[in-house]
């Protein structure tokens, strides 16, 4: 395990004994109450001319909780904030059959079996992501419409996908998907590179997230690329300490037939049961991805202390900072002396502290107003 910049701490094979006690903290934030999340938007402010945005995706929240859909939900919701009409379409069949509406925000499910192709001819402006960018993209060019990509990944056929002559906007998660994607254009063809792009880091309000932090070692989403088989070997390891295994929403799970005494799983939860149930529980989140290109849930987890110690994915690496403890994906002696070393209290109060500055310090108001700015300057200039 090191820090950011900080020599690699030495292997260490031996275990403590004693159980990790639940933290006693008086709140998240060290006695201040966090910003409650209505100001958050509220300070937006109102745009001159309400735009009718149509969102073309695959899932979405409450059902369907991931990274990416998280981060989108949050960035439709600074536009309806704003006084802009949202409205996300679904391409992918879920268990909802009619539209509900989240944080005003719209959700038509694809078994709705309402018209998308009519929602789109009405648009002032759509947005995409993921496998529908060429879709949606070739619509929104052959309709004469701005089109915004979200960029999720770095992948190759991300970048492929967000050019082909009709994005009007590129919105990066982080600074390394920019350079990456500028590397791409420059090698491959700058004729794929979208008019404008920004940066966006996946927005996380403290207020919805911060809870005194329990006495678990958890990580959520159980697949291979999440690092489902690390944390079983770490639970194995460390048969005195309590692991919390959430499942995710996407990817194969990881588990035992038999379990472990020290382990218990709880099944994919909605993003606003998450800090009661999860967070509320958790000493220390790990994240031993194979493949990261933010890592939202670090910042879920800082915003209440929670330490993170986390594989030097370069999303990963620019999301924690000096707060990040991190460990080679497949050096399990690192990891199992990243969480013994925290179950010291001193140790552990040290990495929150830093966490929690770590979670200030990434407050989304500015990239929520550069945003919604850059969206609504798509439509004036047409």
């Amino acid at each position: 395990m090191t820090g950011t910049g900080a020599k690699p701490a030495p292997r260490k094979t031996t275990q403590r004994k004693t159980r990790p006690r639940t933290i006693k903290k008086t709140t998240a934030a060290a006695g201040q109450e966090p910003t409650p999340a209505v100001s958050v938007f509220e300070g937006l402010g109102r745009a001159r001319v309400p735009l009718r945005i149509v969102v073309r995706i695959g899932y979405y929240p409450p059902r369907h909780n991931a990274g990416s859909e998280w981060m989108a939900h949050s960035l439709l919701r600074a536009l309806v904030a704003r006084g802009h009409q949202v409205e996300v379409w679904l391409s992918r069949y879920s268990a909802d059959r009619e539209p509900y509406t989240l944080d005003g925000v719209r959700v038509i499910p694809f078994a709705a079996r309402l018209d998308f192709g009519a929602a789109a001819w009405r648009a002032d402006v759509m947005v995409s992501h993921h496998e529908n960018v060429p879709s949606a993209g070739a619509l929104a060019r052959g309709m004469g419409r701005p089109f915004v990509v979200l960029c999720h990944n770095s992948a190759p056929g991300v970048f492929r996908n967000v050019g082909r002559g009709s994005t009007s906007l590129a919105v990066y998660n982080s600074l390394h998907m920019q350079a990456e994607a500028e590397g791409f254009f420059c090698e491959y063809t700058t004729a794929l590179r979208p008019e404008r792009s920004i940066v966006v880091r996946p927005p996380v309000i403290m207020a919805d997230y911060a809870t005194t932090p329990g006495d678990r070692v958890t990580l959520i989403n159980l697949n291979a690329d999440k690092g489902g088989e690390v944390f079983w070997q770490l639970a194995e390891r460390l048969p005195d300490i309590q692991f919390l295994g959430v499942k995710g929403a996407y990817g194969q799970q990881i588990e035992r037939p038999r379990g472990l005494p020290n382990v218990e799983l709880v099944p994919h939860l909605p993003g606003d049961r998450m800090r009661d149930q999860v967070y509320a529980r958790t000493r220390l989140l790990l994240m031993p991805s194979a493949h990261e290109s933010w890592g939202r849930v670090a910042v879920e987890a800082m915003a209440s202390g929670i330490p993170v110690v986390a594989a030097p994915t370069p999303g990963l690496a620019e999301c924690l900072g000096e707060a990040g403890m991190f460990a080679e994906r497949d050096d399990l002696d690192a990891w199992v002396s990243a969480v013994t070393r925290l179950a010291d209290e001193a140790q552990w109060a040290e990495a929150s502290d830093r966490a929690l500055a770590r979670a200030k310090a990434l407050d989304p108001a500015a990239d929520l107003a550069a945003w919604c700015e850059a969206v609504e300057a798509l439509h004036r200039k047409e």
